[in-house]
């Protein structure tokens, strides 16, 4: 039995698109209409004692009742895995689900991508999934990563992209010097490659500081305890040489600059950073949409956290037959909604023909079908603003946000004001009390602001006089 789902707004080239949060709003209703209703905890845990805790109820068992359920758990599973991170899934209060998720995690089952993914590769174990009583389930123990807005001292900030390396070098929050120097890192074999242009980066950026003090970056990727688990950046190292020379570089990196404060995270979480920076304020949500999408997030407290934030992955559509993601093989996740792969998904939808274009040569045909005012991109502008409308909300049930930072190329020139101002009606309507800012942030706050952001990230330790560094 399918719930029923009328959305008020309906994409204007994807009317059968089911948003999330409104799939799991008819649950919840229904679950708390059912007399038999139960409770359902789970805790998803990483091996280092990491451990995220989640309280809810379910319906009751058996029936037609059982494939929601099924559907629910299992993508609010999914969207956990990829905005928080974790091996292990424990879960108490339906065994039936555990069994259930247990077979579509697997290595042969459904999610057999978020499996080894998630698990093997960032991990570096199998996601597994038990069933257990709730005096099984461990504390939450989520952990603290005080990381950002640290402006004292002497600092370099960089940025690894796939066409440049950027660096600056901060003294108490003022950049003195930044540069972007041509790499190509992508199909470098040799990890010295990476290891000494990021190194040459570094001594760039000392050479106008009279000591370092602390150095910060980003990249796209993922990275736990300043280890790479997962990056395009060195896809063409060998599993072997991954493992011995990339794995820990920015350790190895550490060691060179005598072990100064030195921290690395995603590309996601700084942009989001140094736009919460820049907008002084916190609870900020970034959502980048440009070769896939990305996200980052700055709490209450004005701190990045040890999330994954991967929304790329997260379902956004709850139709059964939404759009399969190629990679994963998942259908509804939001790379295929807000990002160039979008623009180039709703592009036949729209009326266009491109002939088997590469996706940044389509999304750009859109952007100057725009600046000559075609009604077709516009309908494809317009669709993307109305997923993000719902998009938002779902996050907001993730995410304590109050400002959500919109970037990425598919946001460039009047495309951008259009997907803004479309997702802006939809929450005004059909979310008014969420009452959250969307934010485009200026070009000092892209270049510059990411620059001091990334620099920022690591503290000085206590009682430090600034004598340490080089």
């Amino acid at each position: 039995m399918a719930l029923s789902i009328s959305p008020e707004f309906r994409p204007v080239l994807d009317p059968g698109f089911v948003p999330a949060v409104l799939w799991n709003r008819a649950y919840r209703a229904k679950a708390k209409a059912d007399p038999g209703a139960r409770p359902l905890e789970l805790a998803l845990c990483r091996d280092d004692g990491t451990v995220f805790r989640l309280e809810d109820r379910i319906l009751s068992a058996g029936g037609h009742n059982e494939a929601l359920t099924l559907k629910y758990v299992e993508r609010l599973f999914k969207f956990l895995l990829w905005q928080k991170g974790g091996n292990r899934l424990l879960l108490a209060g339906a065994p039936e689900v555990a069994a259930a998720l247990g077979r579509i995690y697997s290595q042969t089952g459904a999610r057999s991508f978020d499996w080894d993914f998630i698990g093997s590769k960032i991990f570096g174990a199998a996601i597994t999934v038990a069933a257990v009583e709730p005096a099984a389930l461990p504390p939450a123990n989520e952990g603290t990563m005080t990381l950002g807005r640290n402006l004292d001292g002497c600092r370099i900030g960089f940025d690894l992209g796939g066409s440049d390396r950027k660096c600056a070098a901060v003294i108490d929050g003022k950049v003195v010097f930044s540069e972007e120097v041509i790499w190509d890192p992508y199909f470098q074999s040799d990890p010295n490659y990476h290891i000494e242009g990021i190194h040459d980066s570094l001594l760039r950026a000392a050479a106008h500081l009279p000591r370092v003090d602390a150095i910060g970056g980003s990249s796209a990727g993922v990275y736990v305890n300043n280890e790479v688990r997962a990056a395009s950046l060195f896809r063409g190292v060998s599993a072997e040489d991954f493992e011995q020379s990339i794995r820990r570089v920015f350790l190895t990196l550490k060691q060179r600059w005598h072990n100064v404060p030195f921290e690395v995270v995603n590309d996601g979480e700084v942009t989001a950073l140094a736009g919460s920076m820049g907008l002084s304020a916190n609870r900020v949500l970034g959502v980048a949409m440009g070769t896939s999408q990305a996200g980052g997030y700055v709490d209450a407290n004005g701190h990045i956290k040890p999330w994954l934030n991967e929304l790329a992955f997260a379902p956004v559509d709850f139709r059964d037959d939404a759009p399969i993601d190629e990679w994963s093989q998942d259908i509804g996740c939001g790379a295929l909604y807000f990002s160039q792969q979008a623009v180039a998904r709703l592009a036949p939808h729209a009326g266009f023909d491109f002939a088997h274009l590469p996706f940044p040569e389509q999304l750009v045909k859109v952007q100057h079908a725009q600046q000559a005012d075609d009604p077709r991109a516009a309908a494809i502008y317009e669709t993307i603003g109305c997923y993000l409308g719902y998009a938002i909300a779902h996050y907001a049930e993730y995410y304590d946000t109050a400002n959500l930072l919109i970037l990425g190329r598919v946001t460039s020139g009047e495309g951008g004001h259009i997907i803004v101002n479309e997702a802006e009606t939809v929450l005004a309507h059909v979310f008014p009390e969420l009452q959250i800012k969307l934010v485009v942030p200026d070009e000092n706050t892209k270049r510059l602001g990411q620059a001091v952001a990334a620099a920022s990230l690591p503290p000085l330790p206590a009682g430090d006089n600034r004598a340490n560094g080089i």
